[in-house]
């Protein structure tokens, strides 16, 4: 749907066109009829009169031609002055540069592919965007907020102004060519609506959604979505954690954030043609090369198993959970990978 700033000024540019060619039109057959000019003559001496570029008169004006002449500059300026004080007032007021700004978004969201779609930019969603771009995972953001649109503006960030429930607005975003989409918008009214379009748009999509109240994640399941978070949930179980194993929690912190400590817990699943596929634990050169540590693997068909024994063989599409230095685990990721980034799984 087109803004109404759009249609209004493309309706000022065809008046100005009709008008531009009723002005010429006048002057024109004014020097035909005044000062008897043949068609040629009286357009070329309209358009030197209205662009005042200073060459000589056709020939000599009598009065009434001049008296004319003065009309038609008189016009052509007034007409001028007006059209220059209205673009620049566009000009002055954002909608061009916004709509300049607009393409240009729209041609970078055409170009994204294996992106994050981000469905609100609140205080969770600041967070999750805040992680991807520090982990060079492509995001843009969906938010209809004017001020929170601005910030977005501000800090550089991929964003479509828009509601999130609309369709037209994901397909904007490229969910069609996305690796995930992430909604943290309040309503979970909006988050089940959400999750639905998505899912009907990229049968492939990993969706991971938030739950505010108890009982709606079985519905957004339903709906289609891979992962469910409840804040509040998972806030009384921080809480309650930290109360009863804080060490371990402070630890957990550290490692999952990669912050503050050479220490760092990451997920790696094997490709196909890795060489360790097919070897087991104890020969697969991830404790005596890397000095990593595998806590726990994820078989492709979703069975997990915790503490490995050494003699446990590894399979393409397993999920390793791995705990080592970040220097090696980046070195074990560009050995599987040929980046010190995996890729993204669900």
């Amino acid at each position: 749907m087109k803004r109404p700033w759009i249609v209004t000024t493309g309706r000022h540019v065809m008046v100005l066109l009709v008008l531009s060619g009723l002005l010429l039109a006048f002057g024109t057959v004014g020097y035909m009829i005044i000062e008897g000019f043949s068609l040629l003559d009286a357009l070329f001496m309209t358009v030197i009169t209205l662009t005042t570029v200073g060459y000589g008169e056709v020939r000599p004006l009598d009065e009434a031609g001049r008296v004319f002449t003065i009309v038609l500059i008189m016009m052509g300026a007034g007409f001028v002055a007006y059209n220059l004080a209205y673009f620049t007032q566009l000009l002055l007021d954002g909608n061009l540069l916004e709509l300049y700004r607009r393409r240009k978004v729209r041609r970078q969201l055409e170009l994204l592919r294996n992106h994050y779609v981000i469905c609100g930019y609140g205080q969770m969603g600041q967070i999750v965007t805040r992680e991807l771009i520090r982990n060079n995972v492509p995001v843009v953001v969906i938010e209809n907020d004017e001020a929170t649109v601005m910030r977005l503006q501000e800090k550089g960030i991929l964003h479509l102004a828009g509601d999130a429930t609309e369709e037209e607005n994901l397909i904007a975003a490229g969910v069609e060519n996305a690796s995930g989409l992430v909604s943290v918008v309040i309503k979970d009214t909006d988050n089940v609506f959400i999750v639905l379009t998505a899912r009907d748009l990229n049968r492939n999509l990993f969706i991971c959604v938030r739950a505010g109240t108890p009982g709606t994640e079985k519905r957004l399941l339903k709906a289609g979505a891979n992962r469910v978070v409840s804040p509040y949930a998972s806030s009384a179980l921080r809480i309650a954690h930290q109360i009863l194993r804080p060490t371990v929690t402070d630890f957990l912190e550290l490692a999952l954030s990669g912050e503050g400590m050479e220490l760092s817990m990451e997920e790696l699943q094997l490709p196909e043609g890795a060489d360790i596929v097919g070897k087991d634990l104890m020969h697969s050169g991830i404790r005596s090369e890397y000095n990593l540590i595998i806590v726990a693997i994820k078989r492709s068909d979703e069975r997990m198993i915790y503490n490995p024994s050494p003699k446990e063989v590894l399979h393409a599409g397993d999920t390793l959970v791995a705990i080592g230095p970040q220097e090696n685990l980046g070195r074990f990721g560009a050995r599987l990978y040929g980046s010190t980034r995996p890729p993204l799984k669900p």
